[in-house]
């Protein structure tokens, strides 16, 4: 079994879960994704399953939308409402036209601090390693782009927004920063990533669908050759030897293929290309 599924994450559940369940339904262990997701989010997540996972380094995504929900007048420390609440207060009144403003300020390339929730690893160690020691660490902003925001709705004690951002954009340390120029206190209730760069939710299956044999296999070559030039080779021994080769073509970086079977990924170097990493 080889190929790529789009999952629909369910609540409740961490990425690694869903890999594990999908182990036992398809009787293998090579089982990897792409971008995680926390066990309260919900959303796209793209799996690899078996020879599939070679193809985890040329997935990173350029773009995601979400769609957030904030709950306001609780702080935790973990910015969702799953952490532990350091302070709590009658949620205070605000100008949803403001909040607008806010968001729209947004707009564009920052640097964000990503929280201490985070995999992010400094001195060999993941961010949320330290957070639970309880221990304080120097972390270095990042660079982001927000493609769009927008409000969806305000009410007493909440607001909901959709974005769509660069990879390795946080949304709660988004939400975080936002709540901090309205001058509100406020916590991550609900988090569905709608996308992940062209494939989105209507193009993915419910993990129970999985579980009952219901499901999509989608094929390398269907999601590499969106994202990068296509060379067909009628005699692949070279390719899957890692030979170097002789290209034509403009781009530094192409797909080799044999009748949309993905061979392998080869990158420019000098006059020749060479092999990145083969795919079968």
């Amino acid at each position: 079994m080889n190929g790529i599924l789009y999952i629909d994450k369910p609540k409740g559940m961490t990425s690694f879960d869903v890999c594990h369940k999908l182990r036992k339904v398809f009787g293998i262990r090579k089982i990897g994704h792409t971008g995680t997701l926390d066990p309260n989010a919900t959303g796209v997540l793209i799996v690899l399953l078996g020879s599939a996972a070679k193809c985890t380094q040329f997935l990173s995504s350029d773009r995601k939308t979400y769609n957030a929900e904030v709950l306001l007048g609780i702080d935790t420390d973990t910015l969702d409402i799953d952490g532990k609440i350091v302070e709590e207060r009658e949620a205070a009144q605000y100008d949803p036209e403001k909040l607008r403003e806010v968001l729209k300020s947004y707009l564009g390339k920052s640097l964000q601090l990503p929280p201490m929730t985070s995999a992010i690893k400094v001195n060999g160690k993941k961010l949320y390693e330290y957070q639970r020691e309880g221990k304080e660490v120097e972390v270095k902003e990042r660079p982001i782009e927000v493609f769009s925001i927008e409000l969806l709705s305000a009410s007493e004690d909440s607001f909901c927004f959709r974005t769509e951002v660069s990879g390795g954009t946080y949304i709660r340390a988004l939400m975080r920063d936002i709540l901090k120029d309205m001058g509100l206190i406020g916590t991550l209730k609900e988090l569905r990533r709608e996308a992940v760069d062209e494939i989105d939710l209507s193009e993915c299956d419910k993990l129970e669908d999985v579980l009952s044999g219901r499901y999509h296999i989608h094929s390398p070559y269907e999601l590499l050759s969106t994202r990068y030039e296509t060379v067909e080779v009628s005699d692949a021994r070279d390719v899957l030897n890692g030979k170097p080769l002789s290209l034509e073509t403009e781009s530094d970086t192409v797909l080799l293929v044999r009748e949309k079977e993905a061979l392998a990924v080869y990158h420019r170097e000098g006059d020749v290309f060479r092999c990145v990493r083969g795919l079968l």
